[in-house]
């Protein structure tokens, strides 16, 4: 367990590299974008803020967005409080760590001690990376060059779809990921950015009405089987 926290923790802190560069390339000096790592620490975010930036975009539009996305990090984080019970003098700490990999870790968990000790894992290893690369990402900006030339920006992406593709096992969740893939690269063209992410959110209800159609006795169905 330890091992696989560590191994989230590297293969997705590296892509720190890719921020740094980015960040760079759109114009934000090393200390601010070493803070944003420091401060945000969401990479998706993070990633939605310098793109609008890059594009051209308002700063204050470019910031409203980053917060939007993030705002999912809120509901990790009420399924994590029930999963890791902690002392409140950790909380708000411990809240800084509630990203998508911590929280992929931990749901993989069983039992509250392995819980806690896979989301202090991933988070702690993911941190120090993550920041550690950013800063020589930001540095080294003009000797690495184009990110896409190198894959960084896909690296934490495909880490999280691999830590999430065991865990889709039933007929519900798979349609959900099908609905939620399908949301996602269909508004693509349509959406600013980061918004088709928290879009493809809404393939969770979709297909639980659809459940519920077909679950005897429920409301939408009429309540037959009463």
């Amino acid at each position: 367990m330890v091992r696989d926290a560590l191994g989230v923790g590297v293969a997705v802190g590296l892509s720190g590299f890719a921020f740094g560069v980015t960040s760079a390339g759109s114009g934000l000096t090393v200390a601010q974008t070493c803070a944003l790592s420091l401060l945000a620490f969401t990479g998706a975010s993070q990633f939605a803020l310098v793109g609008a930036l890059a594009g051209g975009g308002n700063p204050l539009t470019a910031s409203v967005g980053a917060i939007f996305l993030s705002m999912r990090n809120a509901f990790y984080g009420l399924r994590l409080s029930q999963l890791l019970a902690l002392p409140r003098a950790v909380r708000p700490l411990a809240a800084h760590f509630v990203i998508d990999e911590t929280t992929a870790v931990s749901l993989a968990q069983s039992g509250r001690r392995a819980v806690r000790i896979g989301f202090a894992v991933t988070g702690i290893s993911l941190y120090l990376l993550w920041n550690l690369t950013t800063l020589l990402g930001a540095l080294g900006a003009e000797a690495i060059g184009d990110t896409d030339t190198w894959g960084l920006d896909a690296a934490g992406p495909a880490v999280f779809l691999a830590l999430l593709a065991p865990m889709v096992r039933t007929a519900t969740e798979r349609a959900v990921a099908a609905i939620a893939v399908l949301l996602g690269l269909g508004l693509l063209s349509v959406l600013p950015q980061g918004v088709p992410v928290l879009a493809a959110a809404l393939a969770v209800p979709m297909v639980l009405y659809g459940v519920r159609r077909k679950t005897p006795g429920s409301d939408v169905d009429g309540g037959k089987g009463r």
